[in-house]
């Protein structure tokens, strides 16, 4: 009797401290974030939307970047379920190419977490400037009445 009393009081005390899973509680507006091409050492900021889907309100524990070239903020108080809250990554845009880093997000009382990732380009200024010039002027021209 004490072996099945405390068998059962082992399973429902593993149900009672059973921590939820991030899914549960939390949404990610977006969970890539492409920047597409941005101009070398002009910093990119990108905003992610979090809704708490649960019935508690929602604590963002932390939003960790994958490297020192990014910098990770986010909504420090409670979201009330059913409200929102965002993480913000600013990228430093310091090495030039194509990058893809992540931002790390655990949540109060879940027991796994979510991953932003982020991707682009990173051009040289001349580069950039030309490819922005050479849309700026295609667009002109298509938006350009023809002459008869």
């Amino acid at each position: 009797m004490k072996k099945l009393l405390l068998a059962v009081l082992a399973l429902s005390s593993t149900t009672l401290f059973a921590q939820k899973k991030a899914n549960d509680i939390a949404k990610l507006n977006v969970e890539t974030y492409d920047f597409g091409k941005i101009k070398q050492n002009v910093p990119a900021v990108a905003t992610v939307v979090v809704t708490n889907i649960g019935t508690d309100p929602l604590i963002i524990d932390q939003a960790t970047p994958s490297c020192g070239c990014t910098v990770s903020d986010y909504t420090k108080t409670p979201i009330a379920p059913g409200k929102t809250g965002t993480i913000k990554a600013t990228y430093n845009a310091a090495a030039l190419g194509k990058f893809d880093k992540t931002i790390t997000v655990k949540f109060a009382g879940a027991d796994d977490v979510k991953f932003i990732k982020l991707t682009g380009e990173v051009l040289a200024a001349n580069a950039y400037d030309s490819l922005k010039q050479n849309k700026e002027s295609a667009k002109t021209k298509q938006t350009s009445p023809s002459k008869s």
